[in-house]
């Protein structure tokens, strides 16, 4: 048990360097065999990859078989995490978002990108800075050791959120009329990255401490779980930078310039949040969750909306698509910072929730 502590301890710290391998991988991949990765891009349901969804699954699924269903039932009853997750997600992010993609796209750079393309990508980054956080929250939180319980609920809630605030505030920043929730991909993501997992995880636990023991079920179950979880996250890096990575290739300077806009927005809502969490006395097991789902973004929404609204070859589409390209790498950064910052933050009853490494 402790051999296999101390080799995921060794994985963990040289994750960003797996990241930055399997990000070059995946490039390289997508450029020797174009046609390979045309073909996967192309296996989609309601604009998702049903390759990345498999992989996300497997990245997901074995997270929630390590979350008690009492974390879950505790989470929902908390109202501070909550209501601060909410708060950030749609009143304050959409309209940072939209102010940073204004400054750096319409004033930094305005002399490098013509007033079409500054508005298209514009558009794209609002697109994204509207949609709340993905199911891949679990995985920022879970290597973060914050709550998992409520990781869980507030992705939930900010799915169903997104199915009435969503389509009202993008027409809003965007000037736009018309403008729809895709209900198959939230439909989807919701029941692929959430439901199917949870339910499984619950059984799967429930099932296996019955016939084989708590003991069992934390130091042999627990570390292989790990490992598929890790090696789905790197293998989806893989296959979205094969699948997009193209476009850091043939035009490096507009994702340059979108990146930086994404990043300054992650940054400045994820410091924010990380101090209203403390102001209000979260613990960190409560504040780093609470703080990376209101950095992240639900890219498959955006794509989806930017693909009906503007056309599948727009800038607003490639906005979304380098919002793909940088979720994990900005996603790890923020991960990184809470791990840096935890003892400015009081630490949660360890019998109300246990780290992960305690876990198993």
């Amino acid at each position: 048990m402790e051999q296999q502590e101390r080799r995921l301890g060794l994985w963990e710290k040289y994750l960003t360097l797996w990241v930055a391998l399997c990000i070059g991988a995946g490039i390289g991949l997508g450029r020797m065999w174009p046609g390979a990765a045309e073909a996967l891009g192309n296996f989609t349901v309601a604009e998702i990859s049903i390759p990345v969804a498999i992989l996300l699954f497997l990245m997901i699924y074995p997270i929630m078989v390590q979350i008690p269903f009492t974390d879950i039932v505790k989470a929902a009853k908390s109202p501070k995490p909550i209501l601060t997750t909410l708060m950030v997600n749609w009143a304050i992010k959409p309209f940072t978002m939209a102010f940073f993609a204004w400054l750096f796209l319409g004033v930094v750079f305005s002399g490098h990108l013509t007033p079409e393309a500054a508005e298209q990508y514009r558009a794209g980054m609002i697109l994204l800075g509207v949609a709340p956080c993905t199911a891949m929250v679990l995985m920022w939180s879970y290597l973060a050791r914050g709550n998992m319980g409520h990781t869980l609920v507030m992705t939930a809630i900010n799915s169903l959120s997104m199915v009435l605030l969503y389509a009202p505030l993008a027409g809003v920043l965007l000037g736009l009329s018309g403008i729809s929730i895709p209900w198959g991909t939230v439909a989807f993501s919701v029941a692929v990255y959430i439901g199917l997992p949870l339910v499984l995880g619950y059984f799967t636990r429930k099932l296996v401490i019955q016939r084989k023991g708590l003991a069992w079920f934390q130091d042999r179950l627990i570390p292989s779980l790990r490992s598929v979880s890790i090696l789905a996250l790197l293998t989806t890096l893989i296959v979205l930078f094969s699948l997009q990575g193209d476009v850091i290739t043939q035009l490096p300077a507009a994702v340059g310039m979108i990146s930086v806009g994404i990043f300054v927005n992650i940054l400045f809502v994820f410091a924010l949040t990380y101090l209203i969490a403390r102001r209000i006395k979260l613990s960190y097991e409560d504040a780093s969750p609470t703080a990376i789902i209101a950095g992240s973004n639900h890219f498959e929404v955006a794509v989806a909306v930017a693909v009906t609204v503007f056309g599948v070859g727009s800038g607003a589409v490639l906005a979304t698509v380098v919002g793909i390209l940088t979720e994990v790498p900005f996603m790890l950064l923020l991960v990184w910072l809470c791990k840096k910052t935890r003892r400015f933050f009081p630490a949660a009853n360890p019998t109300r929730l246990a780290e992960p490494a305690r876990r198993s």
